[in-house]
């Protein structure tokens, strides 16, 4: 049932990547034309970045200004550079923050996994373990550097690794992971509330939640 519930969320952007990726085929995006296209049709769609890394000076701003923030993530590293920094430091003015990586724990039928398999099929570099391994690094560091922060709540999840989302009372990043590429190069919709891909992030982010289990408390 889970399966099925993200598979439906995640078709429900379909259309407005196609739309975007033919824009971004030009040297300069119509961003005014997403836009125009955002409204009529209630997406909330505001941009989209060619690579998701490329989103990183965008996002920054927008967590400094976030009252909450909520983050799905397949692997965490972005949650270890500067961007986020103000979060862990107690600059940020955010009162809530809930983060979700996968599993490192699991073993059998673990969808961790299921998505490390994709990445070997293009980077050989990957080797079975060395995304578990990432994970945990990152839940380490995340562990360590929310120590005695309120309102950091770190969980794990293990169902489909099909997408980052990075949620705001504002703004959501929408990356949908391809099978053909890493996270980072995968294109990041950038959605502002409210909109349908804004409660589509919101929801890929509770489904998670739901069914995620908490890590140890600092």
């Amino acid at each position: 049932m889970t399966e099925f519930l993200f598979g439906i969320i995640s078709s429900l952007a379909a259309s407005a990547i196609v739309l975007a990726l033919g824009l971004l085929r030009g040297s300069r995006p119509l961003w005014w034309l997403v836009a125009a296209v955002s409204r009529c049709t209630g997406t909330g769609l505001s941009r989209v970045y060619r690579h998701q890394s490329a989103a990183e000076h965008h996002l920054a701003h927008d967590l400094r200004q976030a009252r909450w923030v909520k983050v799905l993530a397949g692997r965490g590293n972005a949650l270890t550079r500067e961007a986020f920094a103000p979060l862990w430091s107690g600059d940020s003015a955010a009162e809530s923050v809930q983060v979700l990586l996968p599993d490192p724990r699991t073993v059998d039928d673990s969808w961790l996994d299921r998505r490390s398999q994709d990445v070997s099929r293009f980077d050989p570099a990957y080797s079975p373990d060395l995304l578990r391994s990432q994970v945990r690094t990152n839940l380490d560091y995340l562990e360590q550097a929310s120590r005695g922060r309120r309102g950091v709540e770190l969980r794990k999840f293990n169902l489909p690794n099909t997408c980052r989302v990075i949620a705001t009372d504002r703004v959501a990043y929408l990356t949908f992971y391809s099978t053909s590429a890493h996270g980072r190069n995968s294109p990041c919709l950038y959605v502002r509330a409210p909109g349908l891909l804004y409660t589509v992030a919101l929801q890929q982010f509770d489904v998670a939640w739901t069914n995620s289990s908490p890590t140890p408390p600092n």
